[in-house]
């Protein structure tokens, strides 16, 4: 190392209030600091009871942002995964380290045990907006980003504020198509592990009691897509998941459907379509020919979304690449023809 890259090295502290804070901060064997370390360029260690950054002056200020952010994260009983401080890292990169906080303070719903739902990504909470102030929204995104989730948990804020008196989730039954006859039981029995993922949404925020209750007076109805044909749906708030799996034919039925006092929300991932080849996704037509019409937002969620498992931002952009990859391909194997 050159004198000149010495003199521009720095040292920064930053201040716990406990040792079992840091220990928190830094995770098991470490791993957040690895992270923290390799995102920021800065070195990591523990000075006595202080936090000891080093590095150049641009890198132990973005690790002394980021550190400071997570440290207040720890002090409210928040969460922090891998996912959550790179997320973290990326906002403060970008200059909206105090967006951190604000997704922090905003708690858009409980669960029936209490814990508190919120946003998790600056796209989450512009999901949440719109569902707060349209009429009509699209969700649209790869898995993991919340978007059947979220909904649900708004559905339901709406009925107990009386916004709404039914909730009615819905989707297609692509996957089973000519299969649903080799299934046991009635036609209610054959779809329901299709729609396992509402009903498991729905006892999070009702418990399963709950759930029940209200499904036996009529307040919640989780049904196929098939079964909204030939009804006005009035005074509801209707969730319709796994769009992409919708015919044009079926999502222009969908749509029509609903009556006065109803909204409506449409979720779906554009890259997972189940459809034959021969049949165009109804979610990506009307996402094309709604883009522009008042009273309907379409949400686009990113792999920076995503709050499953950090693994599964990876495979999802490992999937995006390769689909950027495929027309190019194709492109030179027809040139070479």
């Amino acid at each position: 190392m050159t004198d000149g890259q010495s003199a521009n090295k720095v040292e920064r502290y930053v201040n716990a209030d406990s040792m079992e804070e840091i220990m928190h901060l830094f995770g098991v064997f470490d791993e957040n600091v690895a992270i923290l370390e390799t995102e920021t360029g800065a070195k990591i260690t523990i000075d006595s009871d202080m936090i000891k950054l080093s590095g150049t002056e641009e890198q132990a200020e973005l690790a002394s942002t980021v550190i400071n952010k997570l440290l207040l994260m720890i002090r409210r009983k928040e969460a922090i995964d891998r996912s959550r401080i790179r997320y973290a890292i990326d906002l403060a990169k970008e200059g909206n380290a105090d967006l951190i906080e604000e997704l922090m303070d905003d708690v858009i719903a409980f669960t029936n045990r209490g814990r508190q739902i919120k946003c998790k990504t600056l796209g989450q909470k512009r999901y949440v907006s719109a569902l707060k102030h349209h009429t009509v929204v699209f969700g649209v995104g790869p898995a993991g980003t919340g978007k059947t989730y979220l909904a649900v948990a708004m559905a339901v804020l709406a009925f107990k504020n009386k916004e709404v008196s039914k909730i009615i989730l819905t989707r297609p039954a692509v996957e089973a198509g000519e299969k649903l006859g080799f299934l046991p039981g009635d036609l209610q029995n054959k779809v329901d592990p299709y729609l396992r993922p509402l009903y498991d949404a729905l006892y999070d925020f009702l418990g399963a009691e709950g759930f029940k209750t209200l499904n036996e007076r009529g307040c919640i109805e989780v049904a196929p897509l098939a079964y909204m044909r030939g009804r006005t749906l009035t005074d509801a708030y209707i969730i319709l998941d796994e769009a992409q799996n919708c015919t044009i034919e079926q999502m222009k039925m969908f749509l029509t459907r609903f009556g006065e006092g109803s909204r409506v929300v449409v979720t779906g991932d554009i890259t997972q379509i189940d459809l034959p080849r021969d049949k165009k996704s109804g979610l990506v037509h009307a996402i094309d020919i709604l883009n522009d019409v008042d009273g309907i937002s379409i949400v686009r969620l990113t792999h920076k979304d995503v709050v499953r498992h950090e693994m599964v931002q990876k495979i999802i952009q490992a999937y995006e690449h390769a689909q950027k990859r495929e027309p190019q391909k194709e492109n030179r194997e027809a040139q070479r023809q």
